[in-house]
C-alpha cells in the first residue's frame, strides 16, 4: 500500500513540474493596446484653427496581456506617432498638442514591436498597435469662419507609398487614409504620389480633374475625396 502511495506521490510530483515548466513557457505576451482618450475634439466652428495653437491633452496607453490576463499602463513604453504633424504632434510620454496650423482628423498611434515576451522568452515577433482620433473643428462661414473647403486621400490596392499635397496641408503614407484638411476656396491643389520600394503607382479615383500622370491638379472648391492605388 504504502509502494502505490510513494508511486502516486512521484506522478503528482511529475506533474507539477511539467506545468510549471509549461507556465514558465508561456510568460506574460502583449495582444492589444486601448489609448485613452479614443476621441479628442479641440476648436469650435467660430474659433480660428489658429487659436488651438498649444492645445495639449494627455494619453494613456493601456496594453492588453495574457498569461495570465492583466491590463498595465504602458504609455511611456510606447512609440507614439501623429498621421498629420502639420495638425497634431504627440512627444514620447504620449503629450497631444495642437499646432494650430490646420483643421480636420488625425489618426494617433501607439506602438510597441514585441520581440520576446515580458518574461524575456524569445518570440517570434510582431507589431502591436493602438489608436485614437484627435480632431479640430474646422470654421465654417455660418460661425464666422472662412468656410473652407475640406480635402482628403484614401487609398487602394496592395501596395503602399506616399502622397503630398502643394500647398502642404497633406503628407501621409498608406494604408492610413490622409487626414482631412481644410483648404481656401479657390486654391490650386496638386497631390504627389509616390511608390514605396517593391510597389508602383496605379493611378487616381476621384481626381476632379482626370489624368493619366502621377500628379493630380485640380482648384479645390468643394469637400473632396481624392483616391490614389498602389500595387
Amino acid at each position: 500500500m504504502s509502494g502505490k502511495l510513494l508511486s502516486l506521490a512521484a506522478l503528482v510530483s511529475t506533474g507539477i513540474a511539467l506545468l510549471s515548466v509549461a507556465s514558465c513557457g508561456r510568460s506574460q505576451q502583449l495582444t492589444g493596446i486601448t489609448i485613452q482618450p479614443a476621441v479628442q475634439t479641440f476648436g469650435s466652428s467660430s474659433t480660428p484653427v489658429m487659436d488651438n495653437a498649444g492645445a495639449q491633452v494627455q494619453l494613456r496607453a493601456l496594453g492588453s496581456y495574457i498569461h495570465p490576463p492583466v491590463t498595465k499602463d504602458i504609455t511611456n513604453q510606447v512609440t507614439w506617432a501623429s498621421n498629420t504633424v502639420q495638425m497634431f504632434t504627440v512627444n514620447s510620454t504620449g503629450v497631444l498638442t495642437a499646432t494650430g496650423q490646420a483643421c480636420g482628423s488625425a489618426l494617433i498611434s501607439a506602438t510597441v514591436n514585441t520581440n520576446s515576451s515580458a518574461g524575456g522568452i524569445s518570440s517570434s515577433g510582431a507589431i502591436v498597435i493602438g489608436f485614437m482620433t484627435a480632431s479640430v473643428v474646422c470654421p465654417s462661414s455660418s460661425g464666422g469662419g472662412t468656410g473652407n473647403p475640406l480635402l482628403s486621400v484614401t487609398f487602394l490596392g496592395n501596395g503602399s507609398g506616399t502622397v503630398v499635397s502643394s500647398p502642404l496641408n497633406l503628407s501621409c503614407s498608406s494604408p492610413v487614409p490622409c487626414s482631412t484638411q481644410a483648404f481656401a476656396a479657390g486654391t490650386l491643389i496638386t497631390l504627389t504620389a509616390t511608390a514605396n520600394p517593391g510597389s508602383t503607382f496605379g493611378g487616381w479615383s476621384n481626381c476632379p480633374v482626370p489624368t493619366t500622370t502621377n500628379a493630380c491638379a485640380f482648384t479645390l472648391g468643394a469637400n473632396t475625396v481624392v483616391t490614389a492605388s498602389f500595387n
